[in-house]
This record gives C-alpha cells, structure tokens and sequence, in this order.
C-alpha cells in the first residue's frame, strides 16, 4: 500500500518537468493526482495516461494560476472531479535571464503574476477544501539566497515565495497542515529554454555543485514527495535546497 492511498493533491504546471514529476511520485504512492495546465493539453493528458497505465487516478484542469478568474474556474471543475484536497504542490512558474536593464514592466509584472501571486490566490482557494493534516509545497529557488543579477526579477519573485512559506506555515499549523518551499538549483528542463544546450554551461553549473552534476526533474520531485507524505509531518515553515550542493 502506498503512503498516500486515499488522499487527493493538485499539482500547478503538472504537465511538464518538475511539475511532471511530482505527479507521477505523489500518484505512485496512490494518491488521486489532478494535473493542472495552463496551455499544453496533450502534455496533461499524456500525464494522465501514465498514471493510469500504472493503476493511478488522475485528471487534468486548464487553468492559468496567474489569473484570478481562472484560478475559481479551475476550483470549480475541480470540485466536481474531487471530495476534498489533501495536497498542493504549488509548482507553476515562470522565469528568463534578464538583467535589471532588460527586464520591463511586462516581464516584471508577469514574473510575479505567475511566480508570487498564483501560489497565494491557489493557496486562499485551496484552505477551504483542504483537509486538516494537510501538505502544501511551494517551489521556489535557490536563486533567492544568491546575488543572480542576470534573473533579478525571478529572484525576487521566489523570495517573495519563501516568505508566503514561513507566515502561511505560521497560520496554518494549528490546523495540522505543514507548509514548506523546495529551492532547486540548476534542473534539467525546458523551464530556462536553450540553457542547457551549451555543454560549456552545462559543466559550468555542474561544477558549481557539491555533487558535481546538473539536477534531473526527479531529484527535487522526491524531495517533494517526501513533504507532501506522513513522514514529512514534522518538518513546516522550512526553505529546503534540493541543488546537490550549488554555491556552498
């Protein structure tokens, strides 16, 4: 029996990369997975798929967390699909490399449109339907406790993350649920498109590692899952780095 038969989670931007990954981990411990998605169905669907073949539960949701409206279109469906919620894993972002010169006011306001005020707007929708005992999981980065001049907006964005993290932990507790962030380092994915097309950059951010590799989406999606199960219960309020060791 997996750890989390008989408990219902919702996984932002689940149909790709560390989003992906998660999904699949939280649903082979049993749990009832929806996949939420802002614009690559087929990619939800093939998520979906994946679980299903393996004897999981699963549905996907279109829905663009940076958006209010869509946000309560997207609770709406889901309450129809679901009894309850017992996890959240607020995965769904954005990010690109521009310096304080190059990023306008469209690329700022859109970085915390996505990154900050999705996580908070899901997370107000999602209290009212989780049960008590319940696991959120907020990703944010390990560019929050650095000085990355080249992504100062998405920086910014993901420490406003971490704090979310540590007050909501702070009014939640009483409740049982735990609240914790996962800061990845330096992730295979297609998040930061044609970074890691260069092997010169690719080794650069290995050796930056303690491990001496760049991460794979699976290394943070079983940190993850280790929150969002019972043996995580007593760990809340934390920012936990899963980047193999980067800048130590």
């Amino acid at each position: 029996m997996g750890k989390l038969v008989g408990k219902v989670a919702l996984v932002t931007g689940g149909s790709r990369g560390i989003g992906r990954e998660v999904a699949l981990a939280l649903a082979a411990e049993g749990a009832k997975v929806c996949i939420n998605f802002r614009n690559n169905a087929a990619a939800a669907d093939e998520v979906v798929s994946m679980i299903a073949e393996k004897g999981g539960e699963a549905f996907a949701i279109q829905g663009d967390v940076g958006s209010l409206d869509a946000i309560h279109a997207m609770f709406a469906e889901f309450d129809g699909r679901a009894d309850g919620l017992d996890i959240l894993v607020n995965n769904a972002g954005i990010g690109k490399m521009a310096s304080i010169e190059e990023t306008g006011e469209s690329l700022f306001d859109l970085t915390m449109q996505v990154n900050a005020k999705g996580p908070f707007f899901v997370t107000q929708e999602a209290l009212g339907r989780m049960r008590d005992g319940g696991r959120i999981v907020n990703l944010s980065s390990m560019v929050a406790r650095t000085a990355y001049a080249s992504c100062i907006a998405y920086a910014m964005s993901k420490a406003a993350v971490d704090h979310f993290t540590r007050s909501l932990a702070q009014e939640v507790g009483a409740r049982g649920i735990t609240v914790n962030a996962v800061a990845p380092g330096a992730t295979m994915t297609d998040f930061a498109p044609g970074l890691f097309n260069d092997p010169e950059t690719v080794q650069l951010l290995a050796e930056a590692a303690a491990l001496k590799r760049v991460g794979q989406p699976e290394d943070v999606a079983r940190v993850i899952a280790f929150l969002c199960g019972p043996d995580g219960g007593w760990v809340s309020g934390q920012v936990i780095e899963a980047s193999g060791g980067m800048h130590l």
